[in-house]
């Protein structure tokens, strides 16, 4: 079965959901022009995310998806929280602000049954996981409505354990693709693979499709995943420019500067690995900081040092997302766009 088939779609090209640069806005521009677009939802209350469900459900043109996370929510561990502020009290200094008053916590939440209840009055046409799967009650509802079911995986070993878990496609994330790596069977960052090592690894060792995600910018590098046995892919920086994302000012600026040639894997803005363009933040502090609290919990005492700073046009405490290659990034419309990767002229 191709990814037309599977999705629905005229193309197989997913826009991979990324949390805090995009809504539906973005999903809705893909979806126009054949593609597959996404809502994240992870960072969404329960009416943010019905009024967004509602949106793609008035206003879409084919199918879409929504992504949630996967994560086990981490219990505050005192000790580290205090390591952590004490590693960012300089800043805060510096900032004239006041680290006592930052509540601990994090802003992501995991697929839980509240979300399911949310779910189950749209029936979405597929629904794809970051970090593994939801419990199996929940996955089998999910799958008793016909919704397709994606979830990423980084390693063979994930996806073997995704497709024994039911998904009708796997998501191989490669090293280059910016944002949260999808890792959930280990924390050991030497286990991620490029996309083009990764990919006919996955092929291999499973049945259902693959998509292929990271690093892949254009048409030419889509036609390249798909000579090696891709079923599709998924995309994201590409569409960070695009006036349909929610990207920032600072984040603009930094994707079309020289800055954007440099990114790593650092877990500074949430606590997990995630690659984007390298600012002061983690040079000085990563890119990857024993101390940062476990995901999603050390974003809090990041927030209010990123909120001051890009007040002032300065990214030195934001989350760059970025994959190794913005090369296809621009400042044209997400339905434009996307003809383009699809090979129209």
């Amino acid at each position: 079965m191709t990814l037309q088939a599977l999705l629905g779609t005229r193309l197989p090209i997913i826009q991979a959901p990324m949390a805090g640069v995009q809504n539906s806005n973005l999903a809705l521009a893909v979806c126009r022009a054949g593609g597959l677009g996404s809502v994240p939802a992870a960072m969404l209350g329960p009416d943010a995310l019905r009024a967004e469900l509602q949106t793609m459900v008035e206003h879409s043109v084919g199918p879409w998806n929504v992504n949630f996370f996967c994560h086990t929510p981490p219990r505050p561990e005192e000790d580290r929280e205090l390591e952590w502020r004490a590693a960012l009290a300089p800043y805060y200094q510096e900032w004239g602000l006041d680290i006592t008053d930052v509540p601990a916590g994090g802003g992501r939440r995991p697929f839980d049954t509240g979300t399911l209840e949310i779910l189950r009055e749209f029936k979405p046409p597929v629904v794809s996981f970051h970090f593994g799967l939801p419990a199996p009650e929940l996955m089998a509802e999910l799958k008793s409505w016909g919704t397709v079911i994606l979830s990423s995986a980084t390693t063979v070993e994930e996806a073997r354990w995704l497709e024994a878990r039911g998904v009708d496609a796997v998501i191989a994330q490669g090293l280059e693709a910016g944002g949260h790596r999808g890792m959930f069977l280990s924390d050991d960052i030497t286990t991620q693979l490029g996309i083009f090592a990764l990919l006919p690894q996955v092929i291999a060792a499973i049945d259902v499709p693959v998509i292929a995600a990271g690093g892949i910018a254009d048409a030419a590098g889509i036609r390249a995943v798909m000579a090696l046995g891709a079923a599709g892919v998924q995309i994201g920086t590409a569409f960070l420019l695009c006036p349909e994302a929610t990207t920032s000012e600072v984040h603009r600026d930094a994707l079309i500067s020289k800055a954007v040639e440099h990114t790593a894997l650092t877990n500074v803005f949430s606590g997990r690995p995630a690659r984007g363009i390298v600012n002061r933040v983690i040079r000085e502090l990563g890119p990857i900081s024993p101390s940062a609290p476990a995901f999603p919990l050390a974003g809090a005492a990041i927030m209010p040092l990123r909120k001051a700073a890009e007040a002032c046009g300065n990214g030195d405490f934001s989350p760059l997302w970025s994959g190794q290659n913005a090369s296809g990034c621009q400042a044209i419309s997400a339905e434009e766009l996307t003809r383009k990767l699809g090979g129209a002229d």
